[in-house]
């Protein structure tokens, strides 16, 4: 996919995620989340993390320790929309697409395109999205043209045990059909389309 469609494309997937996360209350943060990992407070850290490990990816930077968890200090919300100013800010340089990209936490071995690294930006920020819309209860939709390229990117990431390595991407595909495109994606990528926030807590 062509580099000027792909960042488009994933700014508004992570815009999308800010428009979320700005109406999170203090009382939210503590609800448990689809990824059964984390409750809203941590998936939000990692997800203002990964913003900044991305962006400092985009600006040449190797080190590890761009991808160690960031607290989120008093205010989460500005916490969070820092990191995405900065991460949008890092992906427009016009010679983004003759960039390496060392992104360590999914390979300490090799670098990748500046494709290869949006494509997995915005494939990891259409289901965040998703991720903290269904935490919160919202409703949650994206253009044709950001699900079928949340499809593509779905379908071709491999579904093996390297999905139930610890610290994996995504988790092992999940066999349920919902209604909708955004449900496909996230069910190829390991999330229950039907997850809902009550039945968790009562787990």
């Amino acid at each position: 996919m062509p580099i000027d469609e792909l960042r488009i494309l994933d700014a508004i997937v992570t815009r999308a995620s800010l428009d979320l996360v700005t109406k999170i209350t203090p009382a939210d943060l503590t609800k448990p989340t689809p990824c059964s990992a984390w409750t809203l407070h941590g998936l939000l850290a990692h997800m203002a993390t990964q913003h900044h490990g991305f962006a400092a990816a985009a600006e040449g930077e190797t080190d590890l320790g761009h991808w160690r968890l960031l607290p989120l200090g008093d205010d989460p919300v500005e916490t969070y929309r820092a990191s995405v100013k900065r991460v949008l800010n890092a992906f427009v340089p016009h010679d983004l697409a003759d960039r390496k990209f060392a992104l360590p936490e999914f390979s300490t071995e090799i670098t990748f395109t500046a494709e290869q690294a949006l494509g997995f930006h915005f494939v990891d920020y259409l289901v965040h999205s998703w991720d903290v819309a269904k935490t919160l209860g919202l409703p949650l939709e994206f253009q044709r043209e950001v699900l079928d390229a949340g499809l593509r990117f779905a379908e071709s990431i491999p579904d093996g045990k390297n999905r139930k390595t610890p610290g994996a991407a995504f988790a092992p595909a999940v066999d349920e059909k919902g209604p909708s495109d955004l449900d496909t994606i996230v069910a190829l990528l390991g999330r229950s389309p039907s997850w809902s926030r009550h039945e968790a807590v009562l787990a």
